[in-house]
């Protein structure tokens, strides 16, 4: 693997489309809707968008952030890139390829949402990934899989630790059940892993997205029945396209503070504007996060606004210094039915029951004062 340093290809294009928004500037912030007020005077700043790509997480250590990222070609194999950062609102620095999908198998193509994460002590990378599907249903083939790092760099060489298992019934291994947006969590001590999936196999009958949580005996094992504990049945979550729409609940995140967990995941069809953030709230610190009767669902919590389109699949990130919240999410460049997404950031403040207070996404080239910690230059 070639482990030079700096920009690749990859990266420069990736950046070069929105450099003109990142140059950071001395100029008084315009505050963010349910943000904390800017410091008086002149401040460092930023806008959005941050990046182009999606479905974002970041992950802080060492004074670094570090981001994973797809890249698809078609007729090559899927590609996973980690970036590394000093600035959450300058995402793709420093990329480096850290996987190439095989030729053949469960995980040549479609590789989509990877996740970079610090467990117990590794480096792992979750993501989904399938065969080739039919004409009409390409991705029918997803699951879920994960890839640890071999020492205790970020973006060294990874190994597959292979396919995880998501289906329903784990002793026979006989429900391969589709399988998107793997994450994971330790919940009073436990590790557990979060998706979204399908009930079973049946695509062109539009099957609903839910979320599913299982337990894991380590990071890259799965050890006992899923268990769903989000449907997408609410009003706000349901499908806005009577004809070609889906009822899905995807990308589960954990955000916790205190005694208090919630997950937040993406709600209504991804390739729309409607797009949208609902929120899982654990009823206690000792509830069963198994049993759906533990959990209190809210939403829309963060949504279209500003003219900013179908805010989704968020990360969580802390600043530089560890005293401000800031959500990451992904949002459309325009009204179209599509895939066409830029990475965005802003802080985000929390009400007076202990739950996240998000405000509405702030609008492209509103200048924002920067992560408090963060670099103004460099």
């Amino acid at each position: 693997m070639n482990r030079a340093r700096g920009q690749t290809a990859f990266a420069r294009a990736a950046w070069g489309l929105l450099a003109a928004a990142q140059l950071a500037a001395c100029t008084p912030p315009v505050q963010a809707p349910g943000t904390p007020a800017p410091a008086t005077g002149a401040v460092c700043t930023f806008t959005n968008p941050v990046a182009r790509g999606a479905d974002p997480w970041l992950e802080f250590r060492d004074g670094y952030y570090y981001m994973a990222q797809s890249k698809n070609q078609e007729g090559q194999n899927s590609t996973i890139w980690v970036f590394r950062s000093r600035k959450l609102t300058d995402p793709m620095r420093d990329s480096v390829k850290v996987w190439t999908a095989p030729d053949t198998g469960w995980n040549q193509t479609h590789v989509w949402a990877p996740e970079i994460r610090l467990v117990d002590g590794r480096w792992y990378i979750y993501y989904a990934a399938g065969r080739p599907g039919p004409q009409d249903a390409p991705f029918i083939y997803q699951r879920a899989g994960v890839i640890r790092a071999a020492t205790n760099d970020p973006q060294g060489a990874y190994e597959d630790l292979g396919q995880l298992d998501t289906g329903g019934t784990l002793a026979t291994h006989a429900d391969d059940v589709w399988a998107i947006d793997f994450t994971v969590h330790r919940f009073n001590g436990q590790l557990y892993g979060m998706w979204s999936g399908w009930e079973n196999n049946t695509p062109l009958a539009r099957t609903p997205q839910y979320i599913y949580i299982a337990r894991m005996s380590n990071p890259h094992t799965i050890s006992g029945p899923r268990a769903q504990i989000s449907a997408p049945t609410e009003s706000w979550e349901r499908r806005e396209d009577p004809v070609d729409g889906l009822d899905l609940n995807e990308g589960p995140q954990v955000l916790a503070r205190g005694d208090q967990t919630f997950v937040v995941y993406s709600t209504r069809e991804s390739w729309l504007r409607s797009y949208r953030l609902g929120m899982l709230r654990l009823n206690s610190p000792t509830a069963d996060p198994m049993l759906p009767s533990s959990w209190t669902k809210t939403g829309p919590v963060f949504a279209e606004a500003n003219g900013v389109y179908g805010p989704g699949h968020n990360g969580f990130a802390k600043s530089p210094d560890g005293t401000e919240d800031w959500i990451i999410y992904h949002a459309k460049v325009d009204t179209g039915p599509n895939w066409n997404r830029v990475i965005r950031a802003q802080p985000f403040t929390w009400n007076a029951d202990g739950s996240p207070n998000f405000g509405q996404p702030v609008a492209s080239g509103v200048p924002l004062r920067v992560p408090s910690g963060e670099p103004c230059e460099g």
